[in-house]
């Protein structure tokens, strides 16, 4: 077998300044970077044996992986060393054929290679997938196309230094710095199932648009409702005769036409149901996008259901109504630990998220969530934001650390690093684990008494992972009823479930892709990196160590010198396969094994 050398048909591939790197022929940057990035997916998720059923070899220009395939023939994937959740990323020229040497190369060329070698009854998947890449690409490129209009658009509205962009209202810029960019780990994350640019430029996030909210009025008996809702009257829409009898709800624009007549149907309620003409309640998007900010009130936001869905097919964005439930238990049962552990009450701030309704329909649902009061003098910046271009061209994270903390970056990844285990592992100790990724935890960082401050808000609470034996034994009589929680999921009586929502998630997501973002665009060396990550981590496990089963011991066992960690298999249980086929229980918790950065010497 004879592997190519890299030549004048731009398969060296060398990255740009920002990290992009070259277009090949027959292919633009943008394209060349995506069919990266979703084949850095298959290969850690090992999607058709793609990591497992290669064999290294080495060529004149580094190492590649041979794939069998039918006959006598072979893929051919040139990779480099790299670490984050698996030994190795593909690098250009992407893929050949070791027959003719044919190069494959943009998503579809490249899923259609792959989606050959699948089992028959999975090759859906692939054509959903190549799809979804689709509406992706042409996502990043209407962002590169709008990232100067929309950075004037910001610094014109909430000033040029998004160190200064303070409070709720200002905070909904950083969203819009968070929502151009790519999540770590799923590679389309910026598209969205069935939406076009028009409609991304009037209701996505990373636009910073307004708009005005649509009311629906449904029978009052129809209606599950906790705690009072912001909105109007029946009759304030223009809805006479049905205020003793209906209550109105908001639907989200995009949500009016077939999805809402649809869900009207299925919740036998067409009949009885009156959508208002009149639009109430200026709004902005969140990071989230189904999540919209009331614009005269953003402490007050509005999660709305939407008939799209993002980071894969399956997961759609609507709103279960059990997960309103799970929400508000969540909460309750962090302030119980906050309650317990007095120093949390100076760094952690929750999100009220009590007051909900549904008609029991997962497009007929409203969660309202009110932010802590008291934030209007500090910047609140969700944690995807940190590595976003603000306007004038430098990343968030040096503006922050500009004024916060002396200019140094790793400073204020310290201070983050910190809290953010600290307040995890105390959570681990009482059998809980939170889907608290990047964009359900932000940093609050203002200044007290001339030193920088460094909090954590936290939100979305309904996906966590509980140990309900480890729980009993630390909250004892106050630990809740399993019962609390509509999702069966939740509860478990074992570590397993919650250290794996721990690595995958705080680990992974809220500190490891920092580390290697950061060394690949050369800010710092990956080791002293992933020293900081490993040192704050095991300062914070050390809290809670003890003998065999203490909760420290089990994190420093199964998370800091593992062998092999947990890593999500998103796209596999996301798009690629059906539930039957993958066996996850969760599309967002559905694991397989990557290499433990974490380890010393690595």
């Amino acid at each position: 077998m004879t592997v190519p050398a890299a030549g004048s048909d731009g398969t060296a591939g060398t990255p740009d300044a920002d990290g992009t790197p070259d277009a090949p022929p027959g292919g633009t940057g943008e394209s060349a970077e995506l069919t990266l990035r979703v084949l850095g997916a298959l290969l850690r998720e090992d999607v058709v044996g793609l990591r497992s059923g290669s064999v290294p070899v080495d060529g004149p220009d580094g190492v590649w992986l041979r794939r069998p395939t039918t006959g006598h023939d072979a893929l051919l994937l040139p990779v480099r060393s790299d670490g984050f959740q698996c030994v190795w990323a593909p690098r250009l020229p992407l893929l050949r054929r070791e027959s003719d040497g044919t190069v494959v190369s943009g998503c579809d060329a490249v899923l259609a290679a792959l989606r050959a070698l699948a089992d028959p009854v999975d090759r859906g998947g692939f054509d959903t997938f190549a799809e979804e890449c689709r509406q992706t690409l042409a996502t990043v490129r209407l962002h590169t196309g709008t990232q100067e209009e929309v950075l004037a658009l910001l610094a014109e509205r909430h000033g040029a230094d998004p160190a200064r962009w303070t409070g709720l209202f200002a905070g909904l810029a950083h969203d819009t710095l968070a929502a151009r960019l790519d999540h770590p780990v799923y590679p389309t994350a910026r598209g969205r199932s069935g939406l076009v640019p028009r409609q991304l430029r009037a209701y996505a996030p990373e636009f910073h648009p307004r708009f005005a909210l649509r009311w629906i009025a449904l029978p009052a008996d129809a209606v599950t409702l906790r705690g009072a809702l912001p909105g109007p009257r029946p009759s304030e829409l223009g809805l006479r005769g049905l205020d003793d009898s209906h209550v109105a709800l908001p639907v989200h624009p995009l949500s009016v036409g077939a999805p809402l007549r649809a869900a009207l149907r299925d919740a036998v309620l067409d009949g009885a149901a009156v959508l208002a003409d009149r639009s109430h309640l200026d709004v902005v998007p969140t990071l989230s996008m189904r999540t919209v900010a009331l614009a005269d009130t953003p402490r007050v936001h509005l999660k709305l259901p939407l008939a799209t869905s993002t980071l894969g097919s399956l997961n759609r964005r609507t709103i279960k109504p059990g997960t309103l439930v799970d929400g508000a238990a969540g909460q309750r049962l962090l302030q119980s630990v906050i309650d317990r552990e007095p120093r949390f009450r100076r760094t952690v701030l929750l999100a009220d998220e009590s007051r909900y309704a549904h008609a029991g329909h997962e497009l007929l649902a409203v969660l309202l969530r009110r932010y802590p009061s008291g934030l209007d003098d500090a910047v609140v910046v969700p944690a995807a934001a940190l590595l976003g271009r603000a306007p004038g061209g430098r990343m968030l994270l040096d503006h922050l650390a500009d004024r916060f903390y002396g200019g140094d970056p790793l400073a204020l990844l310290d201070a983050w690093f910190t809290v953010l285990f600290d307040w995890q592992t105390t959570l681990f100790a009482y059998g809980i684990a939170l889907e608290s990724h990047q964009q359900n935890v932000s940093l609050v960082l203002d200044e007290r008494k001339g030193r920088p401050r460094m909090r954590l808000l936290l939100k979305d609470n309904d996906g966590p992972r509980v140990n309900i034996d480890r729980l009993r034994a630390t909250l004892g009589p106050g630990a809740p009823d399993p019962a609390v929680f509509d999702d069966p999921r939740v509860v478990c009586h074992d570590d397993g479930p919650v250290v794996d929502l721990f690595t995958t998630i705080t680990v992974h997501l809220c500190a490891g892709a920092y580390a290697f973002a950061l060394a690949r665009l050369e800010r710092a060396p990956l080791r002293r990196l992933l020293g900081l990550v490993r040192e704050r981590l095991s300062e914070a496990v050390g809290r809670w160590e003890g003998g065999p089963g203490e909760p420290g011991t089990v994190l420093r066992e199964h998370v800091l010198d593992a062998a092999r960690l947990p890593i999500k298999a998103m796209v596999t249980a996301g798009t690629l396969l059906a539930k039957d086929r993958s066996g996850a229980s969760d599309i967002n918790k559905h694991y397989t094994t990557g290499p433990n950065y974490l380890l010393r010497g690595v």
